[in-house]
């Protein structure tokens, strides 16, 4: 699906009727799709679009860009002359919204006024032409409401207060019950509050209400809940919002009027239906706002068949269009549709899959744009536990599986708790009565969200669905107290903050206490315990399996594993794994084999380091007999040890008050205080770039040669047996060539001595890893002596950076992403700019040398889903990473082999 970059042009106003869907960029979605609609000849209110140039305009200069205010008036005549009517004129007044809307969905982040040109003049010229005074009234306090809070920054909370005492002055629940009466002296209560809290009164004139109200929106693009959505869905800050002026149609105008949100497919489970929800007697704010609770969207067949119908035959227009599942708010005014908004929707990890595959059916999409709607981040959502409801488990309320997922912890009642306890260690359930945008962080911080109100349109079903975060809506069974900071299950019990509880997000049900959890049924796929069938599980298995069967055709990197020992091998093997990429030879030496490294480091004599080497040889040996085992047939990357030097060494301090005590007690410690002198002689300030890869290798004599010994030796027994050992020798830390071929030089001459013990030709690729930025820049001369390069990003991307990862993590990386100077750990997704352009500079340079040169990368970015793009982008041969992310990087790199310039389902 391709996306027109539209010309960089002085008009800054389209009409309704000028744009399309191609123009995301210039409109924002929520224009474009407007004017998409506009052009189907769908019911859409007349309208204009202000582009996202004069949003960022504004940004940089602080005043709206000069021609705007007079393109905004022509638009509006325009307007007004198709409608019949002036903005806000007494008698029969022309009401616009005012909206938001980005390139990419952000649902709830950025501000939006209805009701614009409202006054106490033009309320009564409302409340005779539509023939009902409580509509009128009702939508006046909306907009004092609304555009207090929006525009003029006045706390929402003392608006819902004021409407909460009127409605129990008249001993009603919901605003509906609220008359005429009731609701002019509610607006005369909402104007004091915004004459108290913002030092002047609520503006009369219509058109500075929609200036206001144009540059309230421009302002919230930068707004801080704007920023930290775009952070967490990694959103340029650089693209600004449209402002879409909408006439109004009312769906608050009594039982015959509604509004509502659907979908052309379940976005939690991916299944053709009716879904959606509607409210009656509504603005379109009530339904995703979760103040009333809605009823499905099925019930408007019988409370209104004419627009259900009508609704039907547009949802399958733009689903057919779209070639996508599609997100509609509409509303109904008095029997009349209208469709106000509709975007390619948010779905669940499990409905992304299922959709694709059910388009590829339907004929609508190919293989390729199949691929291009599920991400690896997706699928590692699938492969996440499930709740085990075998097991004896004490359920407390049912409310909508909103986002699918199993979380548990300990309940918070406000988004300020949520984050403080999160940052401390604990894991959280954000309970609330609803959520709204302000909630945003407390939603990123928990493990899941649970509301007592709202549908699966609501804003945290919304949200979570885009974040991935497990939620569970409307569970009107248990009353939320946020401000005793406690919950009400049936039976009377009380959840108090800090009590354990744990929602499912596929099934709707919360559970007192933790509930254990077994393997994901994608999981079971990939460990070969299940396979495609027909219950709903299986389902969503034969759609995994589809999209991975098109990504393995589609891909060019191939996928290896990070594995050290025939378990993780096999495991790896099972998940798809086209070998080992690293296996980390450090890691043989943990356990009771400590100690012998130990010998060796310290070895004070060439018989006591022969002695200790003569000791590992045979296990080390054995190690890789298992390993080529697992892996017959496939390339097996061994590093050399690498090792910081600490980790095989004593601690210092236990070491030290050891031989104090001895020495107090006058008991013998000779072998003690002559461990302790030699370790404080290795001691290092940095043991990350001390004594340790090639460098330990090359000063602790026979080291290396004793593992290549043990590589070749298991490799030649493997090869007698009639297997297919692959062996791939790498040497780490290498920063210059010399380094490289002293040790290959020793290596070569171990392996012929091999091959002439054992009478077996053997093949033993020798390389390197380039993580050093020096390795990266002479790349070029060490190929001369490397038949492979695997790119350690791990320690690049420390040493690029000057960080210590053990430290920086904890100490200021939080700061530096809430300041967004990263958008993402450097850890996390490769640095393209600094450490991705090593990556590509030492690539080119050591292809230029040898041109069948092998390349790789075995750091964690290997699993990454953008990452892994970076690395199809530059050429490398393969991606290495961790067993359970070999599925997420074989999606991505048949993702990355067919991506088009464009596609983005956010």
């Amino acid at each position: 699906m391709s996306e027109n970059k539209a010309p960089h042009v002085a008009k800054f106003v389209y009409d309704f009727t000028e744009g399309n869907k191609d123009l995301k960029d210039l409109l924002g979605g929520k224009g474009a799709n407007l004017a998409e609609m506009t052009n189907l000849g769908l019911p859409v209110p007349p309208g204009f679009t202000i582009t996202t140039e004069a949003c960022k305009g504004y940004l940089e200069n602080g005043e709206e860009p000069a021609a705007l205010r007079d393109e905004v008036s022509g638009h509006l005549d325009a307007l007004e002359a198709r409608m019949g009517k002036k903005l806000g004129q007494a008698d029969d007044p022309l009401l616009v919204s005012v909206r938001s809307g980005a390139k990419f969905s952000m649902p709830g982040m950025m501000d939006t006024v209805l009701n614009i040109g409202l006054s106490d003049k033009s309320v009564q010229g409302l409340a005779k032409q539509a023939g009902d005074e409580r509509f009128a009234w009702d939508s006046y306090r909306r907009l004092i409401q609304m555009f207090g809070k929006t525009v003029l920054g006045v706390e929402g909370d003392l608006f819902e207060e004021a409407l909460e005492k009127a409605k129990d002055a008249k001993k009603v629940k919901v605003d509906t019950d609220l008359e005429a009466a009731d609701l002019k002296k509610l607006v005369t209560a909402f104007k004091k509050i915004v004459k108290k809290e913002a030092g002047r009164d609520f503006p009369q004139d219509p058109r500075e209400q929609m200036d206001l109200a144009i540059k309230a929106v421009f302002e919230s693009w930068n707004g801080d809940r704007a920023k930290l959505y775009r952070r967490q869905e990694r959103i340029p800050h650089d693209l600004g919002t449209a402002v879409n002026i909408c006439s109004m149609v009312f769906g608050n105008l009594g039982p015959d009027s509604g509004t509502g949100v659907a979908f052309t497919r379940d976005p939690a489970s991916g299944h053709q239906g009716v879904y959606g929800d509607y409210l009656q007697n509504a603005q379109g704010e009530d339904v995703v706002a979760g103040i009333r609770n809605t009823v499905p969207l099925a019930e408007l067949e019988r409370i209104d068949k004419k627009s259900y119908d009508q609704l039907m035959q547009i949802m399958e227009t733009l689903e057919n269009h779209y070639k996508d599942l599609c997100d509609i708010e509409f509303t109904i005014e008095r029997g009349q549709l209208w469709m106000l908004q509709t975007r390619v929707g948010k779905r669940t990890a499990g409905a992304a899959f299922r959709i694709a595959t059910q388009l590829v059916d339907q004929g609508l999409i190919d293989e390729t744009e199949a691929l291009q709607r599920v991400t690896g981040a997706q699928l590692a959502q699938l492969m996440f536990p499930r709740f085990d409801e075998k097991t004896k488990v004490e359920q407390v309320g049912r409310g909508i599986a909103a986002s699918p997922g199993a979380a548990v912890g300990k309940a918070v009642f406000d988004s300020y708790t949520a984050v403080k306890w999160s940052r401390s260690g604990e894991k959280v359930i954000l309970v609330r009565r609803e959520t709204n945008p302000d909630d945003l962080d407390g939603m990123i911080a928990a493990e899941g969200i649970l509301t007592s109100r709202g549908g699966k349109t609501s804003h945290a079903a919304v949200v979570a669905r885009g974040m991935g975060k497990t939620c569970v809506c409307g569970a009107e069974e248990l009353e939320v107290d946020t401000k005793r900071r406690r919950m009400t299950v049936p039976g009377g019990h009380v959840v108090e903050e800090g009590d354990v509880i744990s929602i499912d997000g596929s099934t709707g049900k919360v559970y007192l206490g933790e509930v254990p959890v077994v393997p994901s049924p994608v999981v079971e796929y990939f460990e070969g315990r299940m396979h495609p069938g027909a219950d709903d599980a299986d389902e969503l298995v034969e759609a995994v399996h589809r999209m991975m069967a098109f990504a393995d055709r589609k891909r060019r990197l191939r996928v290896r594993a990070n594995a050290d020992n025939a378990e993780d091998a096999l495991r790896a093997r099972r998940f798809g794994a086209q070998g080992i990429g690293l296996c980390r030879t450090e890691h043989m030496f943990l356990g009771e084999r400590r100690e012998m490294v130990e010998k060796l480091i310290l070895a004070d004599t060439g018989e006591e380091r022969e002695a200790a080497l003569t000791e590992l040889l045979p296990l080390q040996k054995k190690d890789f007999v298992e390993l080529f085992e697992a892996m017959d047939g496939l390339p097996v990357t061994i590093r050399l040890l690498d090792p910081p030097l600490h980790e095989f060494l004593p601690d210092i301090t236990e070491l030290s008050v050891r031989v104090a005590l001895a020495e107090s007690r006058q008991e013998p410690h000779e072998n003690d205080l002559r461990l302790l002198q030699a370790v404080h002689r290795l001691h290092e300030q940095n043991p990350m770039l001390g004594l340790r890869g090639v460098r330990l290798g090359l000063v602790i004599p026979g080291l290396f040669a004793m593992q290549v010994r043990a590589i070749a030796e298991a490799a030649a027994e493997r090869k007698n047996a009639k297997g297919d050992p692959r062996a791939e020798i790498m040497i780490p830390l290498v920063g210059t060539v010399q380094e490289l071929e002293i040790v290959r030089e020793e290596a070569d001459k171990v392996i012929a001595e091999v091959q002439a013990a054992t009478g077996t030709e053997l093949k033993l690729a020798i390389g390197t890893m380039i993580e050093l930025p020096r390795a990266a820049l002479t790349a070029g001369q060490i190929a001369e002596a490397a038949e492979f390069f695997s790119f350690g990003t791990n320690d690049l991307t420390q040493t690029v950076w000057g960080f210590s990862r053990d430290d920086v993590e904890a100490s200021f990386f939080t700061a530096y992403l809430e300041k967004g100077i990263f958008g993402v750990s450097p850890f996390e997704t490769i640095d393209k700019d600094g450490v991705g352009s090593l990556v590509k500079l030492a690539a080119e340079a050591g292809r230029r040398t040898r041109p069948d040169l092998k390349l790789g990368v075995c750091g964690e970015h290997g699993g990454d889903p953008e990452s892994v793009h970076f690395f199809h982008e530059v050429g490398l041969d393969y991606v290495s990473c961790s067993p359970f992310r070999i599925p997420v990087a074989r999606l991505e790199a048949g993702r990355a082999a067919t991506q088009s310039t464009g596609s983005d389902h956010r």
